[in-house]
């Protein structure tokens, strides 16, 4: 038996997936949260600030991997051949000459803006719109591949945001790198600017790469969004690579720390939600979701089936190899999907926080453990009532746009709005319009992929909510009006960093044939009910119109 681990950097935690390359069986994992960031540190959600320190992801990375290799048979650790990173994006990081983030530095070792700006930090906005402006008015549209709308939550925005408010830095920074990019590199010891391997899925999608205008932006383009990138072009890269790649292999270091043999290969890393959709079995006219804290669509068209020239405005990009090799891979998202819920919640959880914590009524450790529990019941106790209401009951109406816009049509700048409250609206009303403009909002990225000629035949979920909420699930079955299937798989994205790994490592002469053998199926399926169909289909009308008048009337201008 020959194994792999799969490594996924989600939003919180590292997950490490020890996996039977020859038949996909996983064998143990592992789940280590990030300490720092479960703290706060170095956050400001009112001004949209998420930063995470590297330690967090040194620390989380190798206590998962030693965690889940103790959950294995004795002997596993020496059958490991291959290992490959997934992580979430776009998430940067200024980086000196010999590629150390500058976090890691002591003199920026508690600095936001030296650590790595994760996908959802939406404070360079300025920054993104100066980019569309700039790409709207010269010879290349630098963002023609990227949907045509440059988003906040990409590269180039945040690091011209990161130098233009901390001039500091800039002595330092010597270039950037991504975060699939970084632990790769780090493991293998290839750091330095000019020997990190790029991944294609991140350069194609966020940093405006693509190979007719021969890699990257040019100076004058950079230059110009901020004249503090002057010279960080000759410090990046012009060629990038699938994530079927091997970079190298485990350092000493790294391979003594991780319990490991030398010679374990490391992969390209990619996007969490790209090597989701691999590790769901994603192929041609599947529209993969992975549905979390948001949401990240993910389609492949083979190469002959896209005509030369053709652009999907209104995407987060169309990148050769992205996804699988050899295929065009789409992507698409909503900046907010599980969030929603999670924000609702915790609107619904003040007084738990603020009157009972400090009642006198009960003993501490009895109040501590009531208020947890409460907590933790609140968003299925909705989901229950709200599943009960019939929809001609639920008169009310929201915009999935509480973190702003990601498909169709980038605009963080935008807010989300509930209409047709009245004094019986109640809790779970709520909690079902929201849920059913989350909905709404995937319907809308469907229709953007259909209107340009991308058939769909079928939806492939995964991720958290696909497999604990049945609701939430009936709901876009039926907005969408199709079959949605849940991939069996329970960590879909570490999974598809396994399978992406025991290609790398040279067990499988390509990654269609990995997937194949590793495959593991679907475990339920929801199907749309027509009524319900056909009354979600009038109602996203008022959705389209409540999105058209929040845009035009409630648009907030950048700070």
């Amino acid at each position: 038996m020959k194994t792999v681990i799969g490594l996924d950097f989600g939003t919180d935690t590292c997950r490490a997936l020890v996996v039977d390359a020859g038949t996909g069986a996983e064998l143990a994992s592992a789940v280590v949260a990030y300490r720092r960031w479960k703290q706060g540190l170095y956050c400001d959600p009112l001004e949209n600030r998420y930063r995470q320190h590297p330690l967090d992801y040194i620390e989380a990375f190798e206590e998962s991997v030693c965690e889940a290799l103790a959950k294995c048979p004795a002997g596993t650790a020496d059958t490991v051949v291959g290992l490959s990173f997934d992580t979430t994006g776009c998430t940067p990081v200024l980086i000196d000459a010999d590629g150390q983030p500058l976090a890691l530095r002591p003199e920026f070792a508690d600095n936001p803006n030296a650590m790595f700006v994760l996908w959802k930090d939406h404070t360079a906005i300025r920054e993104a719109a100066r980019i569309n402006e700039l790409a709207a008015a010269g010879p290349i549209d630098y963002t023609a591949y990227e949907g045509g709308i440059y988003s906040s939550e990409w590269v180039w925005a945040k690091m011209a945001h990161v130098l233009k408010e901390d001039p500091s830095l800039l002595p330092a920074a010597c270039s950037w790198t991504e975060h699939c990019d970084w632990m790769p590199a780090l493991v293998t010891g290839k750091t330095r600017p000019q020997e990190i391997i790029r991944s294609r899925c991140a350069a194609g999608h966020k940093a405006m790469w693509h190979p007719s205008w021969n890699g990257l932006p040019d100076e004058d383009f950079l230059t110009a969004i901020e004249p503090r990138l002057k010279g960080f072009r000759n410090n990046l890269y012009s060629e990038t690579f699938t994530a079927d790649v091997a970079v190298g292999t485990l350092t000493p270091e790294w391979a003594a720390r991780l319990g490991l043999p030398r010679g374990v290969v490391a992969g390209v890393g990619a996007f969490d939600c790209h090597m989701g959709a691999v590790g769901a079995g994603i192929e041609p006219r599947t529209f993969v979701r992975v549905i979390g804290t948001s949401t990240c669509d993910i389609m492949v068209v083979p190469n002959e089936d896209m005509p030369a020239g053709k652009l999907i405005p209104g995407i987060c990009g169309q990148v050769d190899g992205s996804v699988l090799p050899g295929m065009i891979g789409l992507e698409a998202g909503q900046s907010a999907f599980g969030d929603i819920y999670a924000w609702f919640r915790s609107v619904l959880a003040w007084p738990l926080d603020n009157i009972l914590s400090k009642s006198q009524l009960i003993d501490p450790d009895t109040k501590e453990k009531l208020i947890a529990e409460t907590f933790e019941a609140i968003i299925p106790a909705l989901s229950e009532a709200a599943m009960k209401i019939p929809m001609h009951e639920s008169a009310v109406i929201a915009v999935d746009w509480m973190n702003g816009r990601r498909t169709p049509d980038a605009n963080q700048r935008l807010k989300g709005s509930i209409t047709g409250l009245t004094l019986g609206s109640s809790a779970p009303v709520i909690f079902r319009a929201l849920v059913e403009a989350t909905a709404f909002g995937s319907k809308a990225i469907v229709d953007r992929f259909l209107q340009h000629d991308i058939a769909i035949e079928q939806v492939t979920a995964i991720g958290g909510i696909s497999q604990k909420s049945p609701f939430v699930m009936q709901t876009l079955a039926d907005v969408l009006g199709m079959p949605i299937r849940v991939a069996a798989v329970e960590h879909a994205c570490a999974f598809g960093a396994a399978v992406f790994a025991a290609t790398a490592a040279g067990l499988y002469p390509d990654v269609g044939l990995a997937q194949t053998a590793m495959n593991r199926g679907f475990s339920a399926e929801y199907l749309p009910d027509p009524n319900r169909a056909k009354a979600y289909a009038e109602l996203y009308g008022q959705y389209l119109s409540l999105g058209k008048f929040t845009e035009t009337n409630l648009f907030a201008a950048p700070r």
